[in-house]
């Protein structure tokens, strides 16, 4: 059996660069899952440290102005001077200098208590502990400045290590997909060839993985085709041998009838049964390859004129260049024919033969005719050999 070459799963630079800055590629997608699922995960961490973190400088903040506050609070009580110079770091303050909130708040809880103190973007915050001190408000006032700098840092680390992972897991993760997609692209390359004919075409791959299995089923789909084809041809070639012994007897038959309108309708038709007989056959040799064609060249032209004239039908001829090809004159003498014939029995006049060999390197014989043309479902998946044509339906045939 025949296998996929290397070479199918290459692309060349321009495609590649086409094909990754396609946003509809699979790749995109897989990168675009990842990155999300990077970026929640990094916001969520990001989230979860920076609460801890703030829990934590919150926590120390009011643990050392609650001690602080302990120690003017037994100053106070001991009827040594209590600081009323709010520079003092930290400041103690007393009566009218206690901001409002911690005055309200100690109008129904005497204390201690903590406050968060933002009112200030441009300084601080401040971390105030309170209490009541025989009627007299007493308060303490720790600057928190650094720790919202160190938090704030914390954040911009954060986004910088995010940013850095985002950059170094997306192309990681649009290479890992390129090495998933190669394959699955060399799984639709063989696809696309058993499609054209080749049914000898199979994807080789190895592995337990999904894109493994989707490849064994095309390696399986391909296997049963090709049986299943050649059972076809085995019928065929069967069926072809078998009727050339009645075949023969009745042409004998019709040949030695007496001469007669009758006998020449009845011969014709004989005729035109052994040429189809000749060609099923001709055609099953060919699939199973015991057949092969007699190439020698010959002047096309010629060959196409001849051809199209033995047809007796009115058809008109056109000529560009007097190539000379090397082909089977009697198959192409065929094929001819039978464009010719299937153009004014199926199609429209006129039909026009027209023979080009203006191309570089090809010789274009083409056969139209002015019917309503083919069907769109048969221009887009081409004839098959086993499907009745449409009724009505136009020859418009080109051979190259």
């Amino acid at each position: 059996m025949g296998r996929t070459t290397a070479d199918e799963g290459r692309t060349s630079v321009p495609q590649f660069l086409r094909r990754l800055a396609d946003p509809r590629s699979l790749r995109w997608k897989i990168a675009a899952g990842v990155a999300a699922a990077a970026c929640a995960m990094a916001v969520g961490i990001g989230l979860l440290v920076h609460e801890r973190t703030e829990s934590r400088s919150m926590s120390i903040g009011q643990g050392t102005a609650l001690r602080e506050l302990e120690v003017a609070e037994f100053e106070y009580r001991d009827g040594r001077s209590a600081s009323r110079n709010p520079s003092q770091t930290p400041g103690y303050f007393a009566g009218d200098q206690v901001p409002d909130e911690l005055r309200r708040r100690l109008a129904s809880e005497p204390g201690p208590l903590t406050w968060y103190d933002t009112r200030r973007p441009l300084q601080g915050p401040f971390m105030w502990a309170a209490t009541r001190v025989d009627g007299t408000d007493l308060a303490v006032r720790m600057d928190m400045g650094a720790e919202k700098r160190s938090l704030q840092a914390l954040d911009r680390h954060i986004r910088y290590a995010a940013i850095a992972t985002l950059a170094v897991v997306v192309p990681l993760t649009l290479l890992a997909a390129e090495l998933v997609l190669r394959r699955l692209r060399r799984v639709a390359g063989t696809a696309r060839r058993i499609r054209n004919g080749s049914l000898d075409a199979r994807t080789a791959s190895r592995g337990h993985d999904e894109i493994s299995e989707i490849s064994s089923a095309v390696d399986h789909m391909a296997d049963a085709l090709q049986e299943r084809l050649r059972g076809e041809q085995r019928f065929t070639a069967d069926v072809a041998h078998e009727l050339r012994t009645p075949l023969a007897g009745l042409v004998t038959s019709a040949s030695l009838l007496p001469e007669s309108e009758a006998t020449e309708l009845v011969q014709d038709r004989v005729r035109v049964l052994r040429a189809l007989v000749d060609d099923l056959l001709e055609i099953s040799r060919l699939d199973a390859g015991a057949e092969h064609a007699d190439a020698q060249p010959v002047p096309l032209g010629d060959l196409v004129t001849e051809s199209v004239r033995r047809t007796g039908l009115d058809t008109r001829i056109t000529a560009v260049g007097d190539p000379t090809v090397e082909t089977d004159p009697r198959r192409v003498d065929r094929i001819v024919t039978n464009l010719v014939l299937n153009a004014h029995r199926h199609g429209g006049a006129p039909v026009e033969v027209t023979v080009d060999a203006t191309a570089a390197h090809a010789v274009t014989v083409v056969v139209r005719d002015h019917g309503p043309g083919f069907p769109a479902e048969l221009l887009d998946h081409g004839p098959s050999a086993s499907a009745p044509a449409p009724p009505n339906a136009a020859t418009a045939t080109a051979w190259v």
